[in-house]
């Protein structure tokens, strides 16, 4: 065991195959009693030494995946540090990890995002927990907008003052995530709150979907409603939290009956993304200004896995093109291969294109690996950790052996962006991007049809229609 001197008291921590590991610290207040729908407070100090030797409680959440049995408790906002070196003067880069799930399940300590083999290879990994679904990204009447980002931005400042007892570098700060952690890196670009937190900033897969209050609103309410209340602090803060969670659950079941109102976001079962608030998040990252340097990509085949869990109808997979993409598509034999092209596109791979070619020196990637599914949407959180035999994304790596080869060069290029802001190959100022597969290669951004398509999309935030 090993003793580091937090803000908040001393903390004791396991130390094993190299790495110090402290789990559950707490880097804000319960958001619970007063606290509840509100921005995050900062945490009580406790007197001697906390044993950090458990991960906290999951925030309240969604039930795909059979994530609500993995929650309970109130300490949700807690978080983890692996560090190899946990001395003042170590010096070392930090990575923190956002994870992902839609804005509406995650929590840090699934096994899939154990830092030890990125920590062991010279950084200090940091992961935590956030509030998501309506307790963290809905529009509440009363409440601050985008809490689980206020979460996010909080975890960055308890970085800031306590990470060099870990052995971390506070001015050498990585923000990494991806799918909806990788949104989530992409709206702290954009949020004042979260300026000088960070210095560099890895984007894996980032959703385009962002809302405008008055969608955001309305869903919130159709969610509130649910429980024959209205979405205000006064009414939801006397509300189980795991009762909330089970609203979203059916309002989401019921989605494709609100088309006509919600849009493309009720098409594709979206009830929660970052809301454009103007004041949180005043714009989306698109058009934010920022001098943070960027690390963006994507996989090749990102809504295969959407594809595999459920299949779209005939319908859908006709209409895809018509209600998502901004230009019609090229004339494909197979509708559902369409159907995943354009809303591998729209969601994922188009979104992160923009990003990474709106920013000046962004280093850019996509990943190629053939897992079980292709190159799927989920495919990289195993190889950039390292962890291909563990947690539910391992299912998706099929070779071993070939993925392993790909994960060393994955996590040596982005330990090497966070040391040095040069992951190893040219920006994408010049149109090359590394292609990340089992005979990895620079060449110019391969999806250039797509490009054509997307090209003059704005990506603006989902109205209410």
């Amino acid at each position: 065991m090993i003793e580091v001197r937090t803000t908040g008291g001393r903390l004791r921590g396991p130390v094993g195959s190299a790495v110090a590991v402290f789990r559950g610290i707490p880097f804000a207040a319960p958001p619970v009693g007063d606290l509840r729908l509100a921005a995050p407070a900062p945490p009580a100090a406790w007197d001697g030494i906390r044993d950090a030797v458990r991960f906290g409680p999951s925030p309240p959440q969604a039930g795909a995946f059979g994530m609500q049995e993995l929650t309970g408790g109130e300490d949700w906002l807690t978080l983890n540090v692996f560090s190899p070196d946990p001395g003042r003067d170590a010096g070392l880069p930090v990575m923190v990890w956002i994870h992902g799930g839609g804005y509406a399940i995650g929590t840090s300590g699934l096994p899939e995002y154990d830092g030890t083999r990125l920590a062991r290879d010279g950084v200090v990994l940091v992961t935590f927990n956030h509030r998501v679904g309506l307790e963290g990204f809905g529009q509440v009447d009363g409440a601050p907008a985008n809490r689980g980002l206020l979460d996010q931005v909080a975890a960055l400042e308890w970085v800031q003052d306590n990470i060099r007892g870990f052995g971390g570098d506070p001015g050498r700060v990585t923000v990494f995530g991806q799918s909806a952690g990788g949104g989530s890196v992409a709206a702290l670009l954009a949020m004042p709150r979260a300026a000088g937190l960070f210095r560099r900033a890895i984007v894996q897969s980032m959703p385009g979907t962002f809302f405008t209050p008055e969608l955001a609103r309305d869903m919130a309410g159709a969610c509130a409603a649910e429980l024959g209340t209205e979405a205000t602090v006064a009414d939801l803060t006397t509300v189980d939290p795991e009762l909330l969670a089970a609203a979203g659950d059916a309002m989401t079941a019921d989605i494709g009956t609100r088309v006509d109102r919600w849009g493309a976001a009720a098409r594709r079962s979206i009830l929660y993304a970052p809301v454009v608030d103007g004041e949180v998040l005043p714009t989306t990252p698109w058009e934010a200004r920022h001098d943070v340097a960027l690390l963006v990509g994507h996989t090749r085949d990102e809504h295969r896995l959407f594809t595999a869990l459920d299949p779209p109808s005939p319908e859908q997979a006709a209409a895809a093109a018509d209600v998502f993409a901004p230009l019609p598509y090229p004339a494909v034999d197979d509708p559902v291969a369409l159907h995943e092209w354009v809303l591998g596109d729209w969601l994922f791979r188009m979104p992160s294109l923009h990003l990474g070619s709106g920013n000046p020196g962004t280093y850019f990637y996509e990943l190629t690996l053939d897992g079980v599914l292709g190159a799927c949407h989920g495919l990289d959180v195993p190889l950039v950790f390292g962890n291909l035999t563990s947690g539910q994304p391992a299912a998706l790596v099929g070779d071993v052996a070939a993925a392993e080869a790909v994960s060393v060069r994955m996590r040596a290029a982005w330990i090497a962006f966070a040391t040095t802001g040069d992951p190893g190959w040219p920006t994408f100022d010049d149109g090359l991007v590394q292609l990340f597969d089992v005979e990895p290669a620079v060449v110019p951004y391969p999806e250039t049809e797509s490009q054509r398509i997307w090209r003059d999309h704005t990506f603006a935030p989902l109205p209410l229609c």
